[in-house]
């Protein structure tokens, strides 16, 4: 092997100078320092390897204002203004480092999608990443395949945050059952809506509540269970289950119990006054998940009671010896159809007959109807003497697009893909989604 020992090595004529032939490799050995003259230009026309190793890259003054894959050793000043950017970044080698900086600090409102090769890793996740904070640079330098791409400069691994989606959501609680002994009807559990992003990676729980159990003859409807959806970065949302209804008690009606929607009220006997429906909507939301119970009738032989409240709409007070009617529903075509949730239930009497109200709210009878699980209707009142009714069970239903759809769920959900470009998980129990 020949050896050239000189000092300084320039270019015969002009100012270009050229080191090695196509195909060629040129090592500068381990311990050497290689020393580019002030105000010279090396033009790499080849592939840079170990270059950038120490965490610094070469900053390139060209801005990319459109979607682009990046060379190891290179640092890029991207463009969001127009909209979001992606990146994939180069296949990894240990100690390759590549570097981003917001140019119009603009990754706040339009993000920086960073996408791996093939099979990398960013910082241990095979998830694309963003950058989403205004005006940050950062270094990410290819460590090994366990973690792949993790960021140094920022000295913070969670600037790279995961992806979002949009997702729709559906939360209907448990309704409640209704009163004993010509009690009042059970109101129906809260009906709530939402839209928010979700983060590829996290894990959010489901609750779905229990429908309220039915009064003793001599006893109030229990309340529904509360549903909801949390999960880190989601605003939760819960729905409270339904009030239960009043029960006639044999001689002392007692008012509707307060929920998501209120109970009905029953006859207070001693002096057949009027009892009031529960409060709906508590505790307080905005909007409101559901409506007031209906009062009961006055004075005797009406000993009819109220409706439990609805979603949709008040419980109807007794008219007299009839229990009044549950109130209506909500629909919602989260699932492709129009489905109406959340009926409250209808109120006890002699000869106890009354309409649940539309979205599962039992009918009073004799006997009365339950409310409709998967729906959370309250349960139907009931005649002289007698047990109320259940309330149905509550759901929770969640939209996200086809595309985004992870397929990891827990609590064995109805999973319904294509419908208008999203999939749809109803959970009729407790479970998980992870984005």
């Amino acid at each position: 092997m020949s050896k050239i020992e000189v000092d300084a090595v320039e270019p015969q004529s002009g100012t270009a100078l050229t080191i090695g032939a196509s195909g060629d490799t040129i090592t500068v050995p381990s311990g050497a320092t290689l020393t580019v003259a002030s105000g010279a230009t090396i033009n790499n026309q080849g592939t840079a390897t170990n270059f950038g190793a120490t965490g610094s890259a070469s900053w390139t003054t060209t801005v990319k204002t459109a979607d682009f894959t990046a060379v190891a050793g290179e640092g890029y000043f991207v463009d969001t203004t127009s909209g979001q950017k992606t990146v994939t970044l180069p296949a990894g080698s240990a100690g390759a480092v590549v570097a981003f900086k917001d140019y119009a600090n603009t990754f706040d409102t339009n993000s920086l999608i960073i996408t791996a090769n093939g099979s990398d890793k960013i910082g241990g996740s095979t998830d694309d990443k963003q950058l989403t904070t205004e005006g940050i640079a950062a270094t990410l330098i290819f460590i090994d395949s366990t973690k792949g791409w993790l960021v140094t400069d920022d000295g913070v691994q969670s600037i790279l945050s995961g992806l979002n989606y949009s997702v729709n959501m559906l939360v209907v609680a448990g309704g409640a059952g209704s009163g004993g002994d010509r009690g009042g009807g059970g109101g129906a559990g809260g009906f709530r809506t939402s839209t928010q992003d979700m983060t590829l990676g996290t894990t959010y729980t489901v609750t779905v509540g229990n429908g309220g159990a039915a009064g003793a003859a001599s006893g109030d409807g229990q309340a529904g269970g509360t549903s909801s959806v949390s999960g880190t970065g989601l605003t939760t949302i819960t729905s409270a289950g339904g009030g239960g209804g009043g029960g006639g008690q044999g001689s002392s009606g007692t008012p509707g119990v307060a929920g998501g929607s209120g109970g009905g009220g029953a006859v207070n006997a001693p002096g057949y006054s009027s009892q009031p429906g529960g409060s709906g909507n508590t505790p307080s939301v905005s909007p409101s998940q559901g409506n007031n119970g209906g009062a009961s009738a006055s004075g005797s032989p009406n000993l009819g009671a109220g409706g439990g409240g609805g979603a949709g709409g008040t419980g109807s007070n007794s008219p007299g010896a009839n229990g009044g009617a549950g109130g209506a529903g909500t629909a919602s075509s989260i699932t492709g159809s129009s489905v109406t949730y959340a009926g409250g239930g209808g109120g006890g009497g002699n000869p106890a007959s009354s309409a649940g109200g539309s979205g599962g709210g039992g009918s009073g009878g004799n006997p009365g109807d339950q409310g409709t699980d998967g729906l959370g209707g309250g349960g139907g009142g009931v005649k002289f003497q007698t047990s109320g009714t259940d309330g149905g069970n509550g759901i929770v239903i969640i939209s996200v697009p086809d595309a985004n759809y992870s397929g990891t769920t827990t609590g064995s959900p109805t999973v319904t893909t294509g419908v208008s470009g999203r999939t749809v998980m109803s959970f009729s129990g407790n479970g998980s989604y992870t984005a």
